[in-house]
């Protein structure tokens, strides 16, 4: 996992959730145990950790309250694969649309570039080191007629490729053009056909079987700026063990992966006709990949058995009691997100990381502004984002960026080019920016 992992206990993952989320405790509370519990069945010995399974969840809650960030956030936090999906994106077998093994599918693919991003960054530093030695050699063969090196000097051949690499490492040969072979295989690795309404890849193995045929070598003149690049890329390739990734990714998915399905309260059925038995045909679709099954991927088998699923939704015209039984039992925990208050729409602005005061501050210090807003600026700005989701449609935080971006437009068009090194967000600059008679007009800036 990461630094967590010897220790983990539910405290921590709540206590490094707050850094980015206000409020909703209860959830961040049960997520971090059924974090802790999927640890703890990986320490298991074998014929119990198969029977242990994830105590999935539903979150239930409007838009803009935390749901997917607590979600996202978790799955950052221990490195997992993370997918988020919306339920009403998928369609019974035999409709237009995608078919619900995707989401797996998909899921797979983000653990196969997580693993490679992993690998590449352990290998990365002696990559770097051929990546150098190869340029330098490519220098060194035309040295005689590299005008930065003054011959003379030259007593030995080390003594030449050492002083390359110091202006290599410098920058100073960036803009020098060389000559370098670089590999043109041809990416037959994959192929797309098309499957339940959808293109899904496949592996042929037909980059194995022709890869000699197509990776071949040529030669090309580069600066030496956009040829560190491609040899570095090539390098890390050589250096990576491709056969151990999708097993890695393999095993990453199955045990630690986290599908997060949106909009869940979209396909339960109130009724059972019409458009509520199509509904219900999608539940039943979602009902094995949940319960556990085999998924064929281009990577290989994925067993879903142990992959938690979080599910949220408004549930604002259903209830989660109107779920098939067996999706129903599927999802043990329950959980009730609160609407956000003023003081949190405040805390938002402020106090979690990165917060969005801190953003905007940030994209003006590149203008050499130094913005500032006060605490009565901040007070209005969060009453009237907590109003307007009172009398429009609650985006809780959500609206806080357009707000925000109402507040700052002029300054954003009038400081690029201007001399202004000061500026302070004040209440009366809120109150200038966003008359009471416009306040429904933000609805333009949501995006």
């Amino acid at each position: 996992m990461n630094k967590l992992e010897h220790h983990i206990v539910p405290k921590d993952i709540v206590a490094e959730l707050d850094k980015y989320i206000i409020g909703q405790n209860e959830a961040k509370k049960l997520v971090s145990i059924a974090l802790v519990n999927r640890y703890i069945r990986s320490r298991l010995p074998k014929e119990i950790k198969d029977e242990v399974m994830p105590k999935n969840i539903i979150m239930i809650g409007s838009t803009g309250i935390g749901k997917t960030e607590i979600a996202r956030r978790l799955s950052k936090l221990i490195k997992a694969p993370f997918i988020k999906v919306e339920a009403t994106k998928y369609t019974e077998v035999g409709y237009v649309g995608r078919d619900v093994e995707s989401m797996v599918r998909d899921l797979m693919g983000i653990a196969v570039n997580m693993v490679k991003e992993e690998m590449y960054s352990a290998v990365r530093e002696d990559a770097l080191v051929k990546t150098e030695e190869r340029i330098v050699e490519s220098l060194f063969k035309g040295s005689s007629n590299f005008e930065n090196v003054d011959p003379s000097e030259i007593k030995a051949e080390e003594k030449v490729k050492e002083k390359l690499r110091k202006k290599l490492r410098a920058g100073e040969l960036d803009d020098t053009a060389i000559e370098i072979q670089i590999s043109s295989k041809m990416p037959f690795s994959t192929i797309e056909i098309f499957t339940g309404g959808n293109f899904e890849e496949i592996d042929m193995g037909i980059g194995g079987l022709l890869g000699n045929l197509f990776d071949r070598k040529k030669k090309r003149e580069l600066k030496i700026k956009k040829a560190k690049e491609i040899i570095l890329a090539e390098e890390l390739e050589k250096l990576v063990d491709h056969e151990n990734i999708s097993d890695i990714a393999k095993s990453k998915v199955e045990n630690m992966g986290i599908i997060f399905i949106d909009e869940i309260d979209k396909i339960a059925a109130k009724n059972r006709s019409g458009n509520d038995v199509s509904r219900e045909g999608v539940q039943r679709d979602i009902l094995p990949i949940i319960e556990g099954s085999k998924v064929n991927t281009k990577y290989g088998i994925v067993d879903t058995s142990h992959i938690l699923f979080i599910a949220a939704g408004a549930f604002n015209l259903a209830k989660p009691s109107d779920l098939i039984p067996e999706l129903q039992g599927r999802f043990p925990i329950k959980v009730e997100l609160k609407s956000l208050s003023i003081d949190d729409l405040k805390k938002i602005l402020k106090q979690t990381k990165n917060s969005l005061i801190k953003q905007y501050v940030a994209m003006f210090k590149v203008y050499n502004l130094d913005l500032k807003f006060s605490e009565e600026a901040i007070d209005k700005i969060a009453e009237l984002t907590f109003n307007m989701n009172l009398e429009n449609e609650n985006l809780g935080a959500r609206r806080l960026h357009g707000v925000m971006e109402r507040v700052l437009a002029d300054l954003f068009f009038e400081v690029p080019g201007s001399k202004l090194k000061k500026f302070e967000i004040n209440l009366d600059y809120v109150n200038k920016k966003i008359q009471i008679n416009e306040q429904k007009d933000l609805n333009y800036y949501i995006i």
